[in-house]
């Protein structure tokens, strides 16, 4: 049983939904960026998504994009990023984490490799935005066969005549991104996001996390009353972003994220 498949069944049973956590590996240096990471658990994050930094990430707004340039300006790549995902579970064997980013960096590094690296490191899972399910084959159905859950986006663009084909293949959780945009651009309303996660549930029993747009323990805590899990990135790396030192980046991120977990705690 993978240990997202445990943890959002543990969450069920305690009647409260995930709080998911976006940063991007090697933002705003590696040391800050292993630290930040290491902290999130114990900060109320449970799940986390690590961004594999990327030099055109397409689906990311402004907050996104320049914390992969911080983190390929400090010379963060795919095998570092590995390498952070080993050191984290050197201290933490119980808090699910997925890696997330486009398929370039890992068509570049070897789809064979990534797979079998990822899975030693102690991932538990992938999100590859730019793979749709015509192209299982060549990165999905390996990574699954591997014991590596993968996990896909849906929109509120993506049909029921569309929808059974993009969750062919899925597992873990489902991502459900709440607006028709880039990350950090506007939030759905409430009601949207009610009405999308009805219509999910019709298609599939994975569990169902929202993001994009969501920055505060309020809207955050709006969310967890309907959705499995609640995914916020952006608001958290601004913590990064706007941080003098590496110090106040570290404590910004975590009590962000502790604001977040006391939200959604309390939400039901």
């Amino acid at each position: 049983m993978s240990r997202l498949h445990t943890r959002f069944a543990e969450l069920k049973e305690q009647n409260r939904a995930a709080l998911v956590t976006f940063v991007t590996a090697g933002d705003p240096d590696y040391a800050t960026s292993l630290a930040i990471l290491k902290g999130l658990p114990a900060a109320g994050a449970d799940v986390i998504e690590l961004g594999m930094p990327f030099t055109d990430p397409m689906a990311d707004g402004p907050a996104i994009q320049l914390a992969n340039i911080r983190a390929l300006g400090g010379k963060q790549n795919l095998a570092k990023t590995l390498q952070m995902v080993r050191e984290f579970r050197e201290g933490n064997s119980d808090t699910p984490l997925v890696l997330m980013g486009y398929f370039n960096p890992i068509h570049h590094y070897g789809v064979a490799k990534f797979i079998a690296e990822a899975k030693a490191s102690g991932v538990d899972g992938m999100i590859v935005v730019d793979m749709p399910p015509e192209h299982n084959s060549e990165l999905c159905d390996p990574a699954q066969a591997a014991g590596l859950d993968f996990i896909r986006l849906t929109t509120p663009t993506t049909d029921d005549a569309r929808l059974p084909k993009v969750l062919t293949g899925s597992s873990g959780f489902v991502y459900y991104v709440s607006v028709a945009g880039v990350t950090g651009a506007g939030s759905a309303t409430t009601d949207q996001v009610r009405e999308a996660i009805e219509r999910l549930r019709r298609h599939t029993d994975l569990p169902i996390s929202v993001g994009f747009g969501i920055r505060t323990p309020e809207q955050a805590a709006a969310i967890a009353r309907l959705a499995d899990g609640v995914v916020v990135g952006s608001a958290l790396i601004d913590k990064i972003e706007n941080a003098a030192t590496p110090e106040q980046a570290l404590d910004g991120v975590l009590s962000l994220c502790a604001a977040l977990a006391e939200g959604i705690r309390t939400a039901r």
